[in-house]
C-alpha cells in the first residue's frame, strides 16, 4: 500500500504529458495547414485525372441556308463522354502553377437537321469522337486555410480526334468534321490536402476557336453551314501528389 502514492504521481505525470501532447497537436492541426506545408515544399509534381464531360457543336448558318428549300434547322445535340490523363504540375511562386494534361477524351456530339420532307422530317450526323487532348493551364490559388485552397485556371488545348472519319468513303455523303481543333478553356476547384495525396475537383468550359467544318460543295447539309464550332463542359478530379 506505501507504493501507491508513487503509483498515481507516475500515472498523473503521464496523463499530463499525454495531455499536453494531444492539445498541441489539435493546436498544431487547427492552425490550418497540416498537410499543406508537406507539398508545399516541392516545385513540381504529377498525378492522374478522371472526368466526365458533355460536348456538342456551335453551328453557324451560311447565306445558303435561306434558300434552302428542304432544311429549315440546324441543332446540336449533346453527348456524354468522359476522359482520362495525365497531371503535369509546375509551381510559379506561392499562387501560381503551370500546368499540362496530355488526356484521351471520349466525346460524343450530334448535328440535327429537320426537313420539310414528310419522309425524312429528322436526320442527324453523329460525331463519336477519341480525342488526344492537349491542355496547357495556368492556374491562379487563393491562400490556404485548413487544407484547403481554391483556384481558378485558363489555357489553351489542342485536340486531335484520332477516330475521325472524315478522310473515309462513306463521308462523301456527311458533314465532315475535321479532326484538329483549338479550343481557349476556363474554370474553377478547390484543392483539399490529404497527407499522401492532393484532392482536386475542377469544372471547366472549353470554347472552340478554330472552325472544324470541312466544307463540302457538293452536299446540301454542308452548304447551308458557314463554320462549326466544338463546345464541352467537364467536370474532373485530380489526384496528384
Amino acid at each position: 500500500m506505501h507504493h501507491l502514492p508513487g503509483r498515481k504521481i507516475a500515472l498523473l505525470t503521464f496523463l499530463f504529458f499525454i495531455g499536453t501532447a494531444i492539445t498541441l497537436s489539435a493546436q498544431k492541426r487547427s492552425e490550418g495547414n497540416y498537410n499543406f506545408y508537406d507539398f508545399d515544399s516541392k516545385s513540381h509534381y504529377f498525378g492522374i485525372t478522371l472526368g466526365l464531360n458533355s460536348a456538342n457543336f456551335r453551328p453557324f448558318r451560311s447565306k445558303d441556308f435561306i434558300y434552302s428549300d428542304s432544311i429549315n434547322a440546324i441543332e446540336s445535340l449533346r453527348g456524354p463522354g468522359f476522359n482520362l490523363g495525365i497531371v503535369t504540375n509546375l509551381k510559379i511562386g506561392d499562387y501560381f502553377d503551370f500546368r499540362f494534361l496530355p488526356t484521351l477524351s471520349f466525346a460524343e456530339r450530334n448535328l440535327e437537321y429537320s426537313k420539310n420532307s414528310r419522309s425524312t422530317p429528322l436526320s442527324q450526323r453523329k460525331v463519336s469522337s477519341v480525342l488526344l487532348e492537349m491542355p496547357f493551364h495556368f492556374r491562379y490559388k487563393s491562400a490556404p486555410y485548413h487544407d484547403k485552397r481554391l483556384f481558378v485556371i485558363a489555357g489553351v488545348k489542342y485536340s486531335f480526334d484520332v477516330a475521325s472519319d472524315s478522310r473515309a468513303r462513306q463521308a462523301e455523303t456527311l458533314v465532315k468534321i475535321s479532326p484538329h481543333d483549338f479550343a481557349v478553356e476556363y474554370g474553377a476547384g478547390i484543392q483539399f490536402f490529404f497527407p499522401y495525396f492532393i484532392f482536386s475537383p475542377e469544372f471547366k468550359v472549353s470554347q472552340g476557336i478554330g472552325n472544324t467544318l470541312i466544307f463540302n460543295p457538293n452536299l446540301e447539309e454542308s452548304t447551308v453551314l458557314e463554320k462549326i464550332l466544338s463546345r464541352a463542359f467537364t467536370i474532373s478530379f485530380h489526384f496528384e501528389g
